[in-house]
């Protein structure tokens, strides 16, 4: 009653206002400030801890241990679930599915791009993909951009690599694109030029098996 029995793909800017998406923002900064890829994408992963930094990864939670209270709130986590939830409801509204039948999916994360030059694979962001291929469990996949594109970052935006044509998505912050997982949504970010994007990928599975909690601050 969950798996896309149509493909598709929409864009919003009604569901997060800007003002939430500068404040999830700061989260993403406060977090990656702790670490960052010595190459131009740095991730980092509030549910399983997974934090950039140099060329590996390390856990934010084991490494930072108490400290983290420091970094992060319990009202930042709760912002957290309650744009995650938001999100969810809209791709359940959109694809005529029950809300309560997606469940969040691992890998979701904060990312943080510039024009730095690659160190590793992870670093090159700008290959065409699709999610399905590439994280087995997704079956809708959302992104909230938190930074405007043209005036936080040049390059940047999200393509669709359609067969008719592409269609681009440019970021803002607050805007959502969410889109059905599979090969019907080719897709690719192009490199950035100049300044830092920061965006957050929310996704989601038909399969509670693949399910995971939000985060809790411990």
């Amino acid at each position: 009653g969950c798996t896309p029995r149509r493909c598709g793909r929409g864009v919003s800017d009604a569901i997060i206002t800007r003002e939430e998406a500068e404040r999830i923002r700061g989260i993403a900064e406060r977090g990656l400030s702790l670490g960052g890829s010595d190459g131009g994408a740095s991730i980092l992963d509030l549910h399983s801890g997974a934090l950039s930094l140099g060329k590996h990864f390390v856990n934010l939670y084991r490494y930072f241990g108490d400290k983290i209270h420091d970094i992060f709130t319990e009202e930042d986590f709760a912002l957290y679930r309650d744009v995650r939830q938001r999100i969810q409801h809209r791709i359940a509204q959109v694809f005529g599915i029950s809300s309560s039948s997606l469940y969040l999916t691992k890998p979701t994360f904060f990312s943080r791009m510039n024009s730095t030059e690659a160190k590793t694979t992870h670093d090159e962001y700008w290959h065409p993909h699709v999610d399905k291929v590439t994280y087995g469990s997704f079956d809708y996949t959302s992104l909230l951009y938190l930074s405007d594109y043209s005036q936080d970052f040049g390059g940047g935006r999200f393509v669709f690599l359609d067969a008719d044509s592409n269609k681009t998505v440019e970021p803002r912050a607050g805007r959502v694109s969410f889109f059905t997982s599979g090969s019907e949504n080719l897709h690719r970010v192009e490199k950035v030029h100049w300044g830092t994007r920061f965006a957050i990928t929310i996704s989601f599975t038909c399969n509670p098996e693949h399910g995971i909690g939000d985060p809790v601050l411990g």
